[in-house]
């Protein structure tokens, strides 16, 4: 099947784990915990939920995940028992933007679509400037969505399957103001992760002694290059 029909996997960019022998805990408990104090900060377009992940091939039992979603920007949140140890696991990943020929030849037939739909209820002389007039409204609409209030549209722009890399890649623009939100959701929610594992295990009289990490977590954040400054 052609690649622009496959689910689109999520590149790690940072992962950490900490594994505390002779402890155990309810999954679901520390789940329900972050999810609680997420909501309490009200941070601005995250998403939860649930996930499940194979453990192995196809009928490998599964493994569930909280996810904690903002834009392309994920966490996969993991408690799991390990043997008589318990494990926690936290990944920082990105659902990649990829733009293939596929996408392009589906956006010139929408926009051939829409050209020849116009001119035949129109007639041919006024259609093309209909067209034209609310393509360019459409540009215009989700070149300044954020500064018009429509967050919601964004968002749902944004998860769009085909819709979404070339709503990005063409119109979304870039800004301080979102390289500056992406960055303190990141830093939200990975702080928030690591405080809770150190509470429900001191709760228990474990003192955590450290979170083994890979790859640092802010790295791969500035991959869009820097707006540049408006003219005063």
């Amino acid at each position: 099947m052609l690649s622009f029909f496959k689910a689109t996997k999520a590149d790690v960019l940072s992962h950490w784990y900490a594994l505390i022998p002779g402890f155990m805990t309810s999954t679901d408990e520390f789940y329900q915990s972050i999810e609680e104090e997420l909501k309490s900060r009200q941070v601005p377009g995250l998403e939860m939920s649930r996930i499940e992940f194979s453990e192995g091939g196809l009928l490998a039992d599964k493994r569930e995940y909280l996810r904690m979603s903002r834009e392309r920007l994920v966490f996969d949140i993991c408690g799991a028992p390990f043997g008589t140890a318990y494990f926690f696991s936290c990944r920082f990943a990105e659902l990649p933007a990829r733009i293939t020929i596929w996408h392009l030849l589906f956006l010139a037939f929408i926009l051939g679509f829409f050209l020849i739909f116009f001119s035949i209820i129109l007639t041919p002389f006024i259609g093309p400037f209909v067209f034209l007039a609310l393509l360019g409204f459409v540009v215009w609409v989700g070149r300044n969505s954020l500064s018009l209030g429509l967050r919601d549209v964004d968002a749902f722009l944004m998860r769009l399957p085909l819709i979404g890399a070339l709503y990005e890649r063409f119109l979304r623009k870039e800004t301080y103001y979102r390289q500056d939100t992406r960055l303190m959701y990141c830093d939200t929610v990975n702080a928030v992760v690591k405080a809770l594992v150190e509470e429900i295990t001191a709760a228990k009289g474990v003192k955590l002694v450290q979170f083994n990490e890979y790859n640092p977590i802010l790295g791969e954040l500035y991959k869009p290059a820097p707006p540049k400054p408006e003219p005063k």
